[in-house]
């Protein structure tokens, strides 16, 4: 049978996507990426935020007009499954399965049972994933769920608490992955710098990034997700000293404002994420941070805006996301009596997406004449340009490098390049003879 998979949310849920098409390559199944061919197909869904449930709904109702045509199997599982199982039951009947995260462990039972008539016992491991993230680069992902309890986010209640994988078992996972043939590992968790407090009883990431730098065949390592409160001296000269960690932090702050950070549930004041930017660039100089801001939070005052439009403007960050906030169901949240008006939040977002455009055309603007290594990863449409990455852009998340067409360029390899010319977010490149 021919199995298509659809991958809605976040890298995480993704890793569990490749997950589930390893679980039925080992079976057999064939994968396609065409719904249109697919007599399965299967939807791994996020409910992170309205936008996102929205997308996932609508995907499953896209998916369910093939079914009408060649589909015999329609099956939904993730985020989304986990908070509405119920709800989507009544709603979506022509869906034939729906597998919550809490019944991963049985997932191959279910699966089997309604495709097979039979039941067959087998699990979701993370050494029998099919990458699908292109020929250099993988995510190694270090943990599920998230203790932090932030209260405008609905993760700890889909997901459960953080769980620590077994560091061996990610180093072996790290192992496998250069021996394929990936040479850039990118670290994710909800949360990474506390990995291994729980298992552990102290965070290891620092020493884990460490281990993983000393596995030969992997070039760039990267972490993401790295709460501000957890990033300590050990961590900070790991990445100032260790040549295969990319010079990168991803840092979700959210607010500036004390006030604001304490209805957040947050561990960190504005005091500390100042400072804590402040040594990171010190210590790391080329460093690239990147953080998220939520703007409207409930209460949040318009000089408490201006105050986080105002820090914006000082730190400018390499990269920077601005989110209205979205009330989810059952958060702490949503129970706040005042909450922001829609369009001010809009308004407030837009004001500080701007402001973030202007600092970073003035970054990328900077970078004029400088050299950087660059994996090549594609071609343009026009075949004008091969597109790359350096150090300072996460795949999927951050800009690109074009890099001029020139014929010793092979793709999935690094090359030196010269920075000539640059937009927004995007620079331009020829390779450095």
């Amino acid at each position: 049978m021919k199995i298509a998979f659809i991958s809605l949310g976040c890298s995480k849920n993704l890793v569990v996507t490749e997950e589930m098409i390893g679980l039925f390559k080992k079976h057999n199944y064939e994968i396609v990426s065409n719904a249109e061919e697919a007599d399965v197909i299967v939807i791994n869904t996020c409910g992170f935020i309205d936008a996102a449930k929205s997308e996932g709904i609508d995907t499953i109702l896209e998916m369910s007009d093939y079914k009408k045509k060649n589909c015999k199997y329609l099956i939904v599982t993730g985020c989304l499954v986990e908070r509405y199982k119920e709800e989507l039951e009544k709603e979506l009947p022509e869906v034939d399965l729906f597998i919550p995260i809490r019944n991963y462990d049985d997932l191959w039972k279910q699966l089997s049972l309604l495709i097979n008539n039979k039941q067959s016992v087998d699990k979701l491991d993370y050494h029998n994933r099919m990458i699908s993230t292109g020929e250099t680069m993988a995510y190694l992902k270090i943990a599920e769920g998230c203790s932090n309890y932030c209260t405008f986010c609905a993760i700890p209640y889909i997901q459960g608490k953080y769980i620590s994988r077994d560091y061996d078992d990610i180093v072996l996972e790290a192992k496998e992955l250069a021996e394929k043939g990936y040479s850039e590992i990118v670290i994710i968790a909800q949360d990474t710098t506390k990995y291994g407090v729980d298992l552990y009883g102290k965070p290891r990431l620092a020493e884990l990034l460490e281990d993983i730098s000393k596995i030969e065949g992997i070039k760039w390592i990267r972490f993401l997700y790295s709460y501000p409160e957890m990033i300590n001296e050990e961590l900070i000269q790991m990445v100032k000293n260790n040549k295969k960690i990319c010079k990168y932090f991803d840092i979700p702050i959210q607010h500036i404002n004390n006030r604001i950070l304490s209805l957040m549930n947050r561990k960190s004041s504005g005091e500390s994420i100042k400072e804590l930017i402040k040594k990171i660039r010190k210590e790391i100089p080329g460093v690239i941070i990147r953080t998220t801001l939520i703007v409207g939070f409930p209460t949040e005052k318009e000089e408490e805006f201006e105050e986080l439009y105002s820090f914006v403007k000082d730190s400018k960050f390499d990269r920077l996301g601005a989110f209205a906030y979205s009330s989810e169901e059952g958060t702490a949240a949503s129970r706040i009596k005042e909450q922001v008006a829609d369009d001010i939040k809009e308004e407030r977002k837009n004001k500080i997406m701007i402001l973030q455009q202007e600092i970073s055309r003035k970054k990328m603007k900077e970078k004029i004449g400088k050299s950087y290594e660059v994996i090549i990863e594609n071609i343009s449409d026009n075949g004008q340009y091969f597109i790359g990455r350096s150090y300072m852009d996460v795949p999927s998340e951050d800009g690109v490098i074009y890099v001029d067409y020139d014929p010793s360029i092979v793709l999935n390899e690094y090359i030196d390049v010269i920075i000539y010319d640059s937009d927004d977010y995007d620079l331009y490149a020829k390779v450095k003879k």
